[in-house]
Parts: C-alpha cells; sequence; structure tokens
C-alpha cells in the first residue's frame, strides 16, 4: 500500500492495552544487572533492581499500543526514540507486577512521526511503582498536525557546556554483551544477536540494544552523583542518537543541572568514539 493511502488513526489514542503480570526474581535482578555490567553490589546480589530493569515487567507492553493507532504497514519503521522512566520506588525480588499502556498523541515531521506511550506499572495490590514513556519514531512517514499529547521534554540545556562535568565515566561494551543482554531482557530482536539480519537492516553488524547502552548510563550516574543508591533516582531520560557496537568504548558525561522539588537535576549524554550515542539525558535525583 502507497504511503499516501496510509494514516493514524487518533480514535485509539488513549485505549489501555490488556494488563500484563510479572514477577520479578532475585536470579532476573541478577542476571540483568550482569548482563548491563553494573557494579553496583545491591544489584548484583538481587536485592534491589538496577533502574533500567522497569522496562523488563513492561516489555510485553511496550509496542501494543501502537497497533491501536499505526497502520500495520508502518510498523517495519519504528524505531525506540526517546526512553522517560518515573520512580516511584526500585523494583525488589517478590513484586508482582501489573503493567498496561497506552498512546497519548503524535506528531508528523517531515522526516518522520514521532508519537508517545504511555506505560503504568503497578503491584497486584494497586501500588504505583513506576510510570515510562516511550517515544516511538516511524521513520519516512509524516502523520501530519500534532495530535493528543507528547512525551515530556528533556532537553539538553547547552549553556551547561561552558561547565566542566561533575563526573566523567568510561565504559566498555563487551564483544557478548548483546548475547547476555537479549534474554535477561526478554529482548530477542534479531538485530541485536544476528550479523545478516543487521548488516542486511543497514547497520554495520550486530548492535547493542539501546536500553542496555541506557542502563550503563544509568550505573554511571547512581555511582558518581548517587552513591550508588538506585532509590534515590526519581527520574531517567534520554533520547537515543546512534547504535552503540559491541566491542566499543563509551563515555558517559555528567553535569548538575539545577534543583527541582524533588531533588537535584543532572544533564548527562554518553559518546563512542565521536559519535554521540546517548543524548538529551536527564537524571532527577533526590537528597
Amino acid at each position: 500500500m502507497a504511503d499516501e493511502e496510509l494514516s493514524f488513526d487518533p480514535s485509539g489514542l488513549d485505549s489501555w492495552t490488556e494488563e500484563h503480570r510479572f514477577e520479578v526474581t532475585r536470579e532476573r535482578i541478577i542476571e540483568y544487572a550482569k548482563a548491563t555490567n553494573d557494579p553496583i553490589e545491591e544489584h548484583l546480589a538481587g536485592e534491589l533492581a538496577p533502574p533500567v530493569f522497569a522496562i523488563v515487567p513492561v516489555f510485553q507492553a511496550l509496542m501494543e499500543p501502537a497497533l491501536e493507532v499505526v497502520p500495520v504497514e508502518l510498523i517495519p519503521r519504528l524505531v525506540h526514540g526517546e526512553q522517560d522512566f518515573l520512580f516511584h520506588r526500585p523494583l525488589k525480588p517478590g513484586d508482582k507486577l501489573v503493567s498496561r499502556g497506552k498512546m497519548i498523541g503524535y506528531q508528523g515531521l517531515p522526516n518522520g512521526t514521532r508519537s508517545a506511550i504511555y506505560l503504568e506499572c503497578r503491584t497486584e495490590g494497586g501500588e504505583l511503582v513506576n510510570e515510562q514513556y516511550v517515544t516511538a519514531f516511524f521513520r519516512k512517514f509524516d502523520a501530519g498536525a500534532p495530535v493528543g499529547t507528547l512525551a515530556p521534554e528533556h532537553k539538553f540545556d547547552e549553556s551547561l557546556r561552558e561547565h566542566h562535568p561533575v563526573a566523567r565515566v568510561e565504559q566498555h561494551v563487551d564483544t557478548d554483551q548483546t548475547f547476555r543482554y537479549g534474554p535477561a531482557a526478554g529482548d530477542p530482536m534479531p538485530i541485536h544477536l544476528d550479523e545478516e539480519i543487521a548488516k542486511a537492516a543497514g547497520f554495520p553488524g550486530i548492535i547493542a540494544h539501546g536500553l542496555c547502552t541506557m542502563a550503563f548510563t544509568s550505573w554511571a550516574v547512581l555511582t558518581e552523583v548517587a552513591g550508588g543508591r538506585g532509590e534515590r533516582l526519581k527520574r531517567l531520560a534520554v533520547r537515543f542518537a546512534k547504535p552503540v557496537l559491541p566491542g566499543q568504548d563509551i563515555t558517559t558525561r555528567i553535569w548538575r543541572a539545577g534543583r527541582p522539588e524533588r531533588g537535584v537535576n543532572y544533564a548527562f549524554e554518553a559518546t563512542a568514539g565521536e559519535e554521540l550515542v546517548i543524548k538529551d539525558g536527564l537524571a532527577v535525583v533526590a537528597d
């Protein structure tokens, strides 16, 4: 079907998916921590989940909301543009979680359409443990004027570059990183596991999962400005700029960016060589 015959369906906005259930185990936390090279002892012992582990319980609900709005012919053009976590508390072993999601808005642009998916994760007793905004970008399709609501902003303040970062963390992405991360996260996407499929998709080879790279930046933030304490992290948001290749080194730089009501704002970004791979990073750390 030609693009001009396709259109987004705004009537599908704000329609909740079915509920998805997930039980957090110590073993799954440890597997995820090891798969992201996390050095924090509580995470490696399975006592508290790393922040980006929060994507695992909601993974089944992650892209379902798009099917209520987006023509199925455009799904292959989808890329994960941004991720924004709002944490009410860390996940821990024994948590029995219920997740659901809905698409809340979209905006056509000359090079594609960005859309916002909202996810919530609660305990079976109804306690809200985290909220997430996923910005999905549909390449080379302009859906037109904005409809509904987009995800909250977290753009990097360029004036911060006038100051030295408060921290700089060098990190290495292992050659087998994707083969460890895929099972730990429940993400079997073949561009992260199969060289030929990745090349057919236009990549130089297997690429690291964006959320794995985000997890690297999360533990850089926790170790450098939060005393290694995941319970202090209240928000973590990034924009995915370029993929990281297994075997690359990345550098995460962190700047202090102000004091909101909930603590201290830190802006951050990550580079692989000269390439920006994570941009517009924002972490809110409670006192």
